[in-house]
């Protein structure tokens, strides 16, 4: 057994997965979103966490479909928000139809995330619903407070950390839970799994943040300095607005409130910044805490060593990523 055997039966099952046909307008940009792709992240830590536990892990195929269709939707009001116009190299779907049907076409596919999870055994589905329910309230309250962030300068680093725990990382946690859940894991168990999904998605949003500025931009897949031009309140931001002093804060201030600039220069300028701070240091010891905290829950894990082994090593590969 491999993760390429999971992501495989995964595949299929986004595929042959109906979420309606009429109106057209209305389903097709869920299969359009759907078909983009992605790293299916959640969905296969869903699949690998029942594996853990039992040795029928398809039985958790629709659920954690469900899982990909909820983040799909998130991601297409997300988009709605921030105006983005491509998603993963492609026209959002607010581009390629119009705004007015990717709010509905998101509205639906929460639908189906529930259809979906329908799925789950009986004995386990009122506890699922509930999970999913607090998940996906929490992932509107981080998209909430990442909204808030953007009029504020005073973003401390724990509210910074909060608020990407809850948009991101607390689906990573419910995804390897859910696994647990279906598989008939015990409450120890499951909470250890949502614990490792939690502080892995910690680590990787960081991680995401430090690749932004210090990744190469022949892996990192998109503009390096991206955050740097926008004036993105990361965690290196925060924290280099919270320790800088003197001269080194004024230019930092100097280049954020700047309308007009040369944005090599900027990304240069903030860089050095950074540099001066120990900023990336700083950040990389953060970013191993949490991914060390993540693994300490999955090593005790009262599960398969073999299997076990397997969602370490898979996680691993994920962790030394650059892109």
């Amino acid at each position: 057994m491999s993760p390429a055997l999971f992501l495989d039966a995964l595949h299929q099952e986004i595929q042959q997965t109906q979420y309606g046909e009429q109106p057209v307008e209305l389903y097709e940009p869920i299969r359009y979103i759907m078909a983009l792709g992605g790293k299916r992240l959640r969905p296969l830590m869903t699949l690998l966490g029942a594996y853990l536990f039992d040795d029928n892990w398809q039985k958790a195929l629709r659920p954690a479909v469900a899982v990909e269709v909820f983040h799909n939707f998130t991601l297409m009001h997300d988009d709605i928000m921030d105006q983005a116009p491509l998603r993963r190299g492609q026209p959002t779907v607010h581009e390629k139809w119009n705004q007015n049907s990717a709010i509905l076409s998101g509205d639906v596919m929460l639908v189906n995330a529930y259809e979906l999870l329908l799925d789950v055994d009986t004995s386990h589905l009122k506890r699922v619903i509930a999970r999913f329910n607090r998940t996906a309230a929490e992932v509107c309250e981080g998209q909430q407070l990442d909204m808030n962030f953007e009029t504020r300068w005073d973003v401390s680093e724990a509210e910074y950390l909060e608020m990407i725990k809850l948009k991101t990382s607390v689906l990573l946690g419910f995804a390897l839970e859910l696994g647990g859940i279906i598989a008939g894991a015990s409450d120890e168990a499951t909470q250890l799994l949502y614990e490792a999904g939690v502080n892995i998605g910690l680590g990787f949003q960081l991680k995401d943040d430090l690749l932004d500025v210090y990744g190469d931009p022949a892996k990192f897949g998109k503009q390096v300095g991206g955050d740097i031009i926008a004036n993105k309140k990361t965690f290196l931001l925060i924290e280099a607005l919270q320790q800088s002093t003197g001269a080194v804060r004024e230019s930092l201030t100097e280049w954020i409130g700047r309308t007009e600039f040369d944005k090599q220069e900027k990304v240069q300028a903030i860089t050095q910044i950074y540099d001066s701070l120990g900023i990336r240091q700083l950040t990389e010891q953060r970013i191993n805490d949490y991914f060390a905290h993540g693994f300490a829950s999955l090593h005790q894990l009262p599960a398969n060593p073999e299997r076990k082994a397997m969602l370490l090593e898979f996680t691993k590969q994920l962790i030394e990523r650059e892109s």
